[in-house]
């Protein structure tokens, strides 16, 4: 088989790109090694920023997401105490984000491609992409190798895309004396739950806390997102669910309302999430590009791994159809170096996110000041605040 485009990872980005390219009359084919089942139930983000809900909606995967998504104008950071609200739109010029899971997008993506898109297999695992060189002449096409339905196949394409994240294989497509790697793991880790229990807030709280930092968002109307600071290595089971509820209140607690609770409710779901920070550059090499997570990991706290998957297929979209349109390949040539000036403004404002909100282990009473007259700096000045603004609603797409 042959098709123009092959993608590997039928995850957010692998599928929207597969979207796009089917809208702009470019033929591809999707290979996930994991089933339907798996594909549209991993729990991931939930934070879509304004230019990942335009693009949803434009791709013709947006009906359920206006129905069911729930629009947010704001965050409270809640440190030493207090509350403050900064409120998206008054600082940004209108930009919000919506909160519509990551679970939920797939499945409409999903349903879209087994519609009226091109083919999409489930089960599909790549071992191999052959002939991948420097080069980017037109009888260098790569050769993907995979086994679907028990049978060993091959897929060649004029270009592999790899949507496969950090452990998938595209990665390792770039040899070791053109990959440079950039990361950094943070000394400690998120554990996530999801409750049946209605959110007690309309929007995100992220608390910063001695006791270390919190995080209150939501699902839907009676299903709240949780998560709390805990050491690495943590083990899910050595935090009951009362543990659990008692250090949120806890962290969350407010002098000026010490009566302030969550609305608990059964824990359905429980993980523990690693913080790191990673880039790989360059996100192409001859006929192979990176996207999503297969390029770079980000940790949650700034909301912006699915965001800033989506602004890159965004652009390699749009490359390959100035490609099919003009037949230059300009903006092919330019995609690594325009995501990856996204990309590095992306793992800054993560990395401020993290580091101003999170108490490290080793840190002195002095950097625990200097967090918190950071939070004080966003609560009384409207530049810093804007700062934060923007960038968590998204900065404008590179063209």
């Amino acid at each position: 088989m042959h098709t123009t485009v092959g993608i590997i990872g039928g995850g957010p980005s692998g599928l929207l790109l597969a979207r796009l390219l089917h809208n702009a009359g470019i033929d591809s084919v999707v290979l996930e090694r994991r089933d339907r089942a798996y594909v549209e139930q991993r729990q991931r983000a939930g934070i879509l920023e304004q230019a990942t809900v335009d693009v949803l909606r434009a791709a013709g995967a947006g009906e359920r997401l206006d129905r069911e998504g729930m629009p947010h104008d704001g965050i409270e950071l809640r440190y030493g105490g207090r509350a403050h609200r900064v409120d998206f739109p008054a600082l940004t010029g209108g930009r919000r984000v919506w909160v519509y899971a990551q679970t939920e997008v797939v499945k409409d993506l999903v349903a879209l491609q087994l519609a009226d898109g091109g083919p999409l297999y489930f089960e599909a695992e790549v071992h191999a992409v052959e002939g991948v060189t420097a080069s980017d002449r037109a009888e260098d096409r790569p050769v993907i190798r995979y086994t679907h339905e028990g049978r060993e196949k091959t897929l060649t394409c004029d270009y592999v895309v790899g949507c496969d994240g950090f452990h998938g294989v595209t990665r390792g497509m770039l040899p070791e004396g053109v990959r440079t790697t950039y990361e950094r793991t943070y000394p400690y880790s998120w554990l996530g739950i999801l409750a049946d229990a209605p959110p007690v807030y309309d929007e995100l709280i992220y608390a910063h806390s001695e006791r270390g930092f919190a995080l209150a968002s939501m699902r839907s109307e009676s299903v709240s997102r949780l998560y709390l600071q805990v050491p690495n290595g943590t083990d899910p089971a050595d935090w009951s669910d009362g543990r659990i509820w008692d250090e949120l209140d806890a962290r969350f607690a407010l002098d000026a309302n010490p009566e302030w609770r969550l609305k608990r409710g059964t824990v359905t779901s429980k993980a523990v999430l690693p913080m790191r920070s990673h880039v790989t550059e360059p996100m192409r090499y001859g006929r192979v590009f990176l996207a999503g997570d297969a390029a770079h990991i980000v940790p949650p706290t700034g909301a912006k791994g699915l965001n800033l998957a989506v602004a890159d297929v965004i652009v390699l979209a749009r490359a390959f159809a100035h490609l099919k349109d003009t037949g230059s390949t300009g903006l092919l040539d330019a995609y690594s170096d325009t995501c990856l000036r996204r990309v590095w403004r992306a793992e800054h404002f993560s990395y401020f996110m993290t580091t101003t909100l999170h108490a490290d282990p080793e840190q002195s009473p002095f950097e625990t000041r200097l967090q918190l007259s950071q939070l004080d700096r966003i609560a009384t000045s409207e530049h810093a605040a804007a700062e934060l603004a923007e960038n968590y609603t998204g900065l404008p797409l590179a063209q």
